[in-house]
């Protein structure tokens, strides 16, 4: 556990268990304590590398907009820091988002990519989602104080005053358009998606993403020799707010990370 120093920010990350690598990424005002619940079952079978985004958690702002694209650079920063030719990488919301743009940005570095409850373009969210968004800032921060993910900020940041910052600079982050759609249909990188089935996502959207990927096209025929390489899981019972924390979420993942991928003919 420890930082190290890329892209003139001091990223916090942990190492558990061992295995091949996989890079875990949190979900806005998070830290590595949001994987907490998951985290063992994933340790077992891998060397995990967690860690707090930029401005998040341990890891101290720094004066430089908050965006998916610089806080990918800094994960595929941190792979070559640590010496690592490669890795998976599993993001959840706001760190989906960083974790697409890493395999995107840095395909060589990426082996398995798994987003969870990630779109791949602003209008993937639910309207009423997208309005929460675009209202939060330095106000809703103050608002925020007293709950859970302030307190684990109060314990743990370098700069406890800055949580109302953090929620400004989030806030501008989320209202930005964006769609990689076209960058996602390029993509040649295994990806699992796994959405909660009352995600703040639609449906819809999860079956757009995945189509881009190359699934739902036609039946994978009695061997599966038409199966795309990327998978779609949706998590029965579960919302946004606790798929990461469901154990189905690692039954989930872990097979995806060491099935053998065949091409489709």
């Amino acid at each position: 556990m420890g930082y190290a120093d890329v892209n003139g920010l001091r990223l916090w990350y942990e190492v558990h268990g061992a295995g091949h690598p996989l890079v875990l990424l949190h979900g806005g005002y998070g830290a590595v304590e949001m994987f907490a619940p998951v985290l063992p079952a994933l340790a077992t079978r891998r060397r995990v590398i967690a860690v707090d985004l930029q401005g998040h958690g341990r890891t101290a702002d720094v004066d430089r907009p908050l965006r998916y694209e610089s806080m990918a650079d800094d994960v595929a920063a941190l792979l070559r820091h640590l010496d690592l030719p490669e890795a998976d990488v599993l993001g959840y919301s706001l760190g989906g988002g960083v974790a697409l743009r890493t395999a995107i940005q840095h395909p060589g570095l990426v082996r398995r990519l798994v987003l969870v409850s990630t779109p791949c373009r602003r209008q993937g969210w639910y309207p009423q989602v997208l309005a929460a968004m675009a209202a939060q800032d330095e106000r809703v921060g103050e608002q925020m104080r007293g709950t859970p993910p302030h307190e684990l900020y109060a314990r743990i940041a370098p700069r406890p005053e800055d949580w109302p910052r953090l929620w400004a600079r989030t806030g501008e982050l989320l209202r930005r358009e964006y769609d990689w759609s076209a960058e996602v249909a390029a993509l040649t990188t295994p990806t699992l998606l796994v959405y909660a089935d009352a995600d703040s996502i639609p449906v819809t959207h999860m079956a757009y993403f995945f189509g881009l990927l190359g699934g739902g096209h036609r039946d994978a025929g009695w061997d599966g020799t038409d199966r795309p390489a990327s998978r779609l899981a949706v998590l029965p019972g579960l919302t946004h707010y606790d798929v990461v924390a469901s154990p189905a979420l690692p039954a989930a993942v872990l097979p995806f990370l060491t099935h053998q991928v065949r091409a489709p003919q």
